[in-house]
């Protein structure tokens, strides 16, 4: 492979195409590079999450939940813990009953907690400025700690939502141990299988952009709002013009 090639195709995508080899092995960069990013995407999946300084990003505003997980070891060998609401959980959710919201909002850590520590607050500016002006009502933000995305279904069916969307670091990859998944669901109830589900992912700054993923949010939401589906049932006709490089990457 030329090296115009490989400087090329480099400037289109993080994976790893082209890389330099020497006889058999590739090269020491290449090499330390890997080590570095599979430490990095190790590092996402283990480490706890701090959800003051989000909090303090929102002035406050993020009521914060739990699931049954009781440890980050635990929530990774059981993943059925990590689809659960705890009981306190659910008595703080009991205070929003009979508060009616067409959409519910819930972020978890998941399995990067690094995504979600880098991209959630910038994410969620944007999202608020594709709601700007909206009919409808907004919950407040829900913060699940060691969350699955099945996690938020119970969120929206107790506060009775029409749409529940759930933001979750997504498991790391070896060029992307930062993105952001945005799962969005029409009429969420416990046990919701995940084929009703629209996802958008990769939603990072080298990814999916923060605007776009915000304005197909949007979108995906008014959708299921006038056809009154989600998941393979919605046909997703959205044409998007692409603004930047980043676009093309995603």
């Amino acid at each position: 492979m030329s090296g115009d090639f490989r400087k090329r195709a480099s400037g289109y995508t993080q994976a790893r195409v082209g890389l330099t080899y020497s006889g058999g092995s590739i090269s020491t960069k290449d090499l330390l590079r890997f080590r570095f990013d599979h430490a990095e995407a190790k590092d996402a999946v283990l480490t706890e999450i701090d959800w003051k300084e989000i909090q303090n990003s929102l002035e406050g505003k993020l009521v914060l939940l739990h699931t049954k997980a009781n440890s980050r070891s635990e929530y990774l060998l059981r993943p059925d813990l990590g689809r659960v609401l705890s009981f306190d959980s659910n008595q703080i959710l009991d205070l929003y009953k009979g508060k009616k919201f067409d959409i519910s909002i819930a972020v978890a850590d998941g399995l990067s907690s690094l995504a979600v520590q880098k991209n959630f607050i910038p994410f969620y500016s944007e999202l608020c400025r594709a709601f700007e002006g909206s009919r409808y009502s907004i919950s407040p933000v829900f913060a699940i700690s060691l969350g699955r995305v099945a996690s938020g279904d119970e969120i929206g069916e107790i506060l009775n939502a029409e749409v529940h969307i759930q933001i979750i670091g997504e498991r790391p990859g070896l060029s992307s141990a930062d993105s952001l998944g945005i799962y969005i669901t029409y009429q969420p109830k416990k046990f919701t299988t995940d084929e009703r589900r629209n996802c958008i992912s990769n939603v990072r700054p080298e990814g999916y952009i923060f605007n776009l993923a915000a304005e197909k949010t949007f979108y995906l939401v008014e959708q299921m709002m006038l056809q009154k589906v989600s998941g393979v049932q919605l046909k997703d006709r959205l044409v998007e013009l692409p603004d930047s490089k980043n676009f093309l990457e995603s």
